[in-house]
């Protein structure tokens, strides 16, 4: 093969000698011309000079055309394709309105596209950050209640010793820690892990070390490792924090090493510092007290359902080892990459597909901009075709033209893409944000510029062929006979009205699909939570264990801290609870209804402990029975209050204030129910009422717990002055993540992802309605300029302007109907496929698909009026004139 330089180079020569090369080639033709003469005069004498010049003429062919062969052979492609390219320049400059308006709706629908793409590719293409990471599996137990139920530390250290399916099981679990600091006590994120975690992972510490093989027993020394953004920020990355000494839930842990930057793990997110897990307590040494998840990288050659099948033995041998604790315990096995991106994927998949119809309906109204624009310049076509002009050239001019719109839609397209991803990232509320890591500095991936490339591959190869199918040469000398009226007006009543009708149909699908998505939200906000969220105050509070850790001690802190919290200026009731509505399933309990027989069946239900005033700050509606009150202590007989749904499914026809249950405790413990409240909404939004046990805090206290505040002003302003009570009972309590309820509760996950959903469909089915009705006015319009001298000859007859209005808003309404009619079929597909992101409406929901057809129609025929009435107003004389 040449060299590639020399190649140019003789090129280079050729564009310098492009004189000397046209004289030598009009010589070189010249010269046969003469002998060609020659020889047919010689042949013929009668022939006169003149007849054997028109001869040779129709022998050679046209002498333009013959030049544009001779270049291309030689090799002046360069200089034609610049020519070229000048051309397409000049011709989009004298048309901008075409040029500017394909450029922009091209930009705007590769824009929505990419910038979808590029979350999606973060959540769902992008590798984890860990060493093989398809291999690396999350391991739970399964129970009736949760299908990803978390482990008790005697379970996961049996499934480690006995299975036969990972090369290592470790173990994780977050929590929130109190750190020790300068300026007092904070709580921050934190991961206990196992000893072997990293190295199941495949992480290395880019400073420092791992932690050692077992540094996570009761006995070893505690060691801390940072994430990398807690050692830039808290400690201005010094390679000297090594071997210092950092104090987390008050006792002293070594710094040993610093996490890579890439690192995250969301389940555990948002984690500053990474300590062993340390087995401590009755809990964490208990096989029913469940409080860890595990990680384990499947051994080579194993599948996931070999996995699977050999925890589920595990675990039923556990089952019968120890039936008391392990009953109904099964295993359950899933990839890592599948937990970790959770409920997320259905839902970058919707969004994807609705850029994509977006997307789709630019490249129909510019393709129908393109087909005008070709019918309008089928005599300029037809000119140079007499002229010379090859088919090829003529193609390669259309695919000049679509590179040079292609080429700067893309580019705007891009810049676009980057400033809306920023912009969508920045609106992910910060604690939503740390679980969902994999959009943490979220950028452009190679993936992400290859599927732009691929759009824009795409669109040049539509933008080309548009023009190329409808100009062939035939076509083209007919247009030059023709003058291109009426074939153009046919053509493009033609395709125009079958890009439109897909236009619209495809418009129809997103509005659906967003008004689905916009009642789901309007439900989902709307859903009986069982209490007044106004005017509520939140708070975490979480007292150091060395000084609050006893009952009697975390007892006192309760009592203190409701004396000084109650006289505060706008505070109207202060409750506890270990944890908030709207705050998930977690935090369970088996229990057995006394006086029934029981066969060790574990029925577990949500449990929490609450304060005597807690059900009057949520306003939480008492049923019957009573609430609970300070006479509940310690030393009187336990008492828990019990929600509608426990009472409606266990205590059916029954009084339930006559019944007694019990934990699983052996002998069982008499608990008396003394009250049923309403339904409280415990677990998320969209989540279904399960039964619920709320106990007397003051019988079970804890240092760690949720403060709520009814408040008489808005929370917000007390906020500051509860915290500031707190510090003021021992500065080593940490009072964060103030908040108020409704604030809870509108960025809640369930709440975050409906709403955003809603919002980001809303607005791709807004311009896809502006786009088709902006289409359905390009093909009416273009269709009346065209029929103007049909529609004078009619009024020239006699015809009223109502006829008129009929005829050409008609053939609108034909095409909006068949287009909304396709789409709803279309869209109630779409809309069963994408049901589990509904939420109290069915897919084919009447009101929506009616609302939907009524806007698109109304915005159809307004979008048609205007040609309508421009047809009815028209001068017979003039319009029979433009012909």
């Amino acid at each position: 093969m040449p060299n590639p330089i020399l190649r140019l180079f003789h090129k280079l020569r050729f564009l310098a000698r492009r004189e000397k090369f046209d004289a030598d080639l009009a010589e070189e033709m010249a010269y046969h011309r003469e002998l060609k003469q020659r020889d047919l005069q010689s042949a013929d004498p009668a022939l006169s000079p003149q007849e054997a010049r028109y001869a040779i003429s129709r022998e050679f062919g046209n002498d333009l055309h013959l030049r544009d062969r001779s270049r291309d052979i030689v090799g002046f492609w360069f200089e034609t394709t610049l020519q070229d390219f000048r051309f397409s320049l000049r011709q989009l400059r004298k048309n901008l309105g075409f040029t500017v308006t394909a450029i922009l709706m091209l930009a705007l629908g590769i824009a929505a596209s990419v910038s979808i793409f590029a979350f999606t590719d973060a959540a769902l293409l992008k590798p984890l950050p860990y060493k093989d990471p398809n291999r690396l599996v999350s391991v739970f137990e399964r129970v009736a209640l949760f299908e990803h139920s978390n482990l008790s530390i005697p379970d996961y250290l049996d499934w480690k010793k006995r299975n036969n399916a990972f090369t290592t099981l470790e173990a994780y679990r977050g929590n929130l820690v109190m750190l020790q600091g300068k300026e007092g006590v904070e709580s921050v994120g934190a991961g206990r892990v196992s000893d072997g975690f990293f190295r199941v992972l495949g992480v290395t510490p880019v400073l420092g070390r791992d932690f050692a093989t077992g540094e996570d027993v009761l006995s070893a020394p505690r060691t801390a490792m940072l994430a990398y953004l807690t050692w830039l920020k808290r400690y201005n990355s010094d390679p000297n924090v090594i071997g210092q000494s950092v104090t987390i839930d008050g006792n002293p842990h070594t710094i040993i090493g610093v996490l890579p930057p890439e690192f995250h793990f969301v389940p555990v997110e948002p984690a500053e510092y990474w300590i062993t897990l340390h087995p401590e307590g009755q809990c964490d040494l208990r096989r029913g007290c469940h409080g860890i998840y595990g990680v384990a990288r499947l051994k080579d050659g194993v599948t996931l359902q070999q996995a699977q099948a050999d925890t589920a033995s595990i675990a039923a041998q556990l089952e019968k080892e120890y039936p008391d604790s392990n009953r109904g315990q099964a295993s359950n096995v899933v990839p890592l990459s599948q937990y970790i991106v959770g409920d997320v994927k259905p839902i970058m998949l919707m969004l994807l597909g609705g850029a994509g119809l977006l997307l789709a309906i630019a490249a129909i109204n510019i393709a129908s901009l393109v087909l005008v624009r070709t019918e309008s310049r089928r005599r300029e076509l037809a000119v140079r075709g007499a002229l010379g002009a090859s088919p090829i050239r003529l193609i390669r001019q259309f695919v000049t033209e679509a590179l040079v719109l292609v080429g700067t839609g893309s580019i705007l397209g891009l810049a676009f893409a980057y400033w809306t991803t920023r912009l969508l990232a920045h609106l992910v509320p910060a604690d939503l944000l740390a679980h969902m890591a994999f959009w943490q500095n979220l950028s452009f991936s190679p993936r992400v510029f290859a599927f732009a490339a691929l759009l824009a591959f795409l669109a040049a190869i539509l933008f080309s062929l548009t023009p190329t199918v409808r100009t062939s040469l035939p076509e083209v000398r007919d247009g030059l006979a023709e003058g291109s009226r009426g074939s153009a007006n046919n053509t493009w009543r033609r395709l125009g009205s079958k890009l439109v009708v897909l236009e619209l149909a495809t418009a129809v699908i997103l509005l659906v699909i967003a008004g689905l998505l916009g009642k789901s939200l309007y439900r989902l906000l709307r859903v009986d939570v069982g209490f007044q969220p106004d005017h509520i105050a939140t708070l975490f509070v979480a007292a150091p264990n060395a000084t609050y850790a006893k009952e009697d001690q975390a007892l006192a802190l309760h009592r203190l801290m409701l004396d000084k919290l109650r006289p505060i200026p706008g505070v109207k009731a202060v409750g506890v609870s270990s944890a908030l509505p709207i705050d998930g399933w977690g935090n369970t309990t088996w229990f057995r209804v006394l006086g029934r027989p029981w066969n060790g069946e574990h029925e577990e239900v949500a449990e929490r402990d609450v304060s005597t005033d807690y059900f009057t700050v949520l306003g939480a509606k008492l049923v019957r029975g009573r609430y609970f009150n300070d006479n509940d202590q310690k030393s009187t007989p336990r008492v828990v209050i019990i929600n509608r749904a426990f009472e409606k499914k266990y205590f059916p026809g029954e009084d339930a204030l006559t019944k007694q249950i019990s934990f699983l405790s052996t002998p069982p413990v008499p608990i008396q129910i003394v009250g049923v409240v309403e339904d409280i909404k415990e677990g998320q939004l969209d989540s279904g009422t399960y039964p619920a046990l709320y106990f007397s805090f003051l019988q079970g206290p804890d240092n760690y717990f949720m403060l709520a505040v009814r408040t008489s002003q808005a929370e917000t302003s007390v906020i500051p002055s509860l915290v500031e009570a707190i510090r003021q009972i021992d500065p080593a309590i940490a009072a964060t993540r103030g908040a108020s309820m409704n604030t809870l509760i509108n960025n809640s996950p369930a709440a975050y992802i409906h709403r955003s959903s809603a919002w980001l469909v809303g607005g791709f089915a807004a311009l896809a309605l502006i786009l088709s009705v902006v289409g359905l006015y390009g093909v009416i319009a273009y269709s009346v300029s065209q029929r103007t001298r049909e529609i004078g000859v009619r009024m020239a007859l006699g015809a009223q302007r109502s006829s008129v209005y009929q005829l050409v808003l008609g053939e609108a309404g034909r095409l909006a109907l068949i287009g909304i009619a396709a789409g709803l079929l279309l869209a109630v597909g779409a809309a069963v496929s994408m049901r589990s992101l509904l939420f109290g409406v069915r897919s084919w929901d009447l009101t929506t698909l009616i609302g939907v057809s009524v806007v698109l129609a109304v915005a159809a025929l307004l979008a048609s009026y205007i040609p309508a009435h421009r047809a009815a107003t028209v001068d017979p004389v003039v319009a029979l004139r433009t012909e």
